[in-house]
């Protein structure tokens, strides 16, 4: 399978203003796509969807940006940037497992960790990051090997557990670093009590080339414990949000002929069925 997986952000009217932001704190970024309901943007080599989705939904710190930086100054700039009519989470200072390290949800609210270390440990700029709190809390581990098992291909770098002398978190996972289809992401348990979790306003679009492909991801992610939503949206079992859509979508609904049609057949669907968007009537 050839899969295309990045995050979407959900906005209620801003995602443009928030792609410009983003594009403008990280060298070498730019916006490559722009439409009134759906921006995209590339940073670092990480490709983003903006989602005008309307005020449902909010990011919250469930899942984050970790932003690896080899040098103090990198993460000052960015922190100042990112802080600027932003939430500090956690201060910019020294921690155990970073001598430069801060948590910050900026003024659209994503959440990002900024983390001195070596570029070489991930070899990618910009890692999403899950945290599970609250039912999730202890899961961690068991998203992770599900993960590599759903999605080919996949390895995982490695998991890190809380000792068994560092309290009710012990066994838990305190850090893991796992690769689908070419793509890091990072996981990890948060102990104690949070006011939030996986929702909507951040998911994952999975780009697939066959039908073949969408039927499997849905079936499987589904299942157990998932969730069917609307157009092409889910939640799996862990209730992380996945987006199993076409890769020519974009080209579907912009065909000037058919394009309308193929929105309206859309709105009704679950999972996405792509003869019929491309042969709707």
């Amino acid at each position: 399978m050839n899969n295309n997986i990045h995050p979407c952000l959900w906005y209620d009217g801003n995602a443009k203003a928030a792609a410009e932001f983003y594009c403008s704190i990280f060298p070498g970024s730019t916006i490559i796509a722009d439409t009134p309901m759906v921006v995209k943007w590339q940073l670092a080599g990480q490709t983003f969807m903006g989602l005008n989705g309307g005020p449902m939904f909010q990011q919250n710190a469930s899942i984050s940006m970790m932003v690896t930086c080899e040098e103090n100054t990198e993460i000052d700039e960015l922190w100042d940037r990112l802080c600027d009519g932003g939430m500090v989470m956690m201060p910019l200072g020294k921690y155990d497992w970073s001598e430069h390290y801060g948590f910050v949800q900026d003024k659209f609210g994503l959440c990002w960790q900024l983390y001195k270390g070596n570029y070489s440990y991930v070899n990618q700029k910009i890692t999403p990051t899950l945290l599970f709190v609250g039912n999730n809390f202890g899961k961690a581990e068991a998203a992770v090997k599900y993960y590599a098992e759903v999605f080919k291909p996949s390895h995982i770098e490695g998991i890190l557990l809380y000792a068994e002398n560092e309290g009710p978190a012990a066994g838990s996972v305190k850090h893991a670093q796992f690769v689908l289809d070419g793509k890091v992401f990072m996981a990890m348990d948060g102990y104690g009590e949070h006011t939030f979790g996986f929702t909507e306003g951040i998911s994952f679009v999975v780009e697939c080339e066959t039908q073949v492909d969408i039927d499997y991801f849905w079936d499987t992610l589904t299942c157990n414990g998932g969730q069917e939503s609307m157009c092409g949206w889910l939640k799996d079992k862990f209730g992380i949000s996945w987006q199993i859509i076409p890769k020519n979508i974009g080209a579907i609904m912009m065909d000037p002929v058919k394009g309308q049609k193929a929105m309206q057949a859309l709105m009704k669907m679950k999972k996405i069925e792509v003869d019929k968007l491309v042969n709707a009537s």
